[in-house]
C-alpha cells in the first residue's frame, strides 16, 4: 500500500458517505463533517504518531485485593 492508495482512498470515502446518505444525511454534511475529523485526527497523529503502543503502559495487571472478601479464606487474628 505504499504506492499510489490515492484512489482506493475515494472509493472507501465514497461508499462511506453513501451509508449516511442512505440513512438521510446530505452529502456536503457528510464530506464537511469527514473534513473537519480529518483534521482532529491529523493533530492527533502529530501529537502521538502511535498510540497502540502506550496502551500497554496503562494495562491494569492483576486486580487490587483490597476488599474485605479478598481475605475470606484467611484465618481472622483477635486484633482484626
Amino acid at each position: 500500500m505504499v504506492g499510489n492508495f490515492s484512489e482506493d482512498v475515494r472509493e472507501r470515502l465514497e461508499d462511506f458517505v453513501d451509508t449516511f446518505v442512505v440513512k438521510g444525511a446530505k452529502a456536503g454534511d457528510v464530506l464537511d463533517a469527514i473534513i473537519e475529523q480529518a483534521s482532529v485526527l491529523r493533530d492527533a497523529y502529530e501529537r502521538d504518531p502511535d498510540p497502540a503502543e502506550d496502551a500497554s503502559a496503562d494495562v491494569v495487571g492483576e486486580p487490587s485485593n483490597d476488599w474485605p472478601a479478598a481475605d475470606q479464606d484467611k484465618p481472622r487474628t483477635s486484633d482484626s
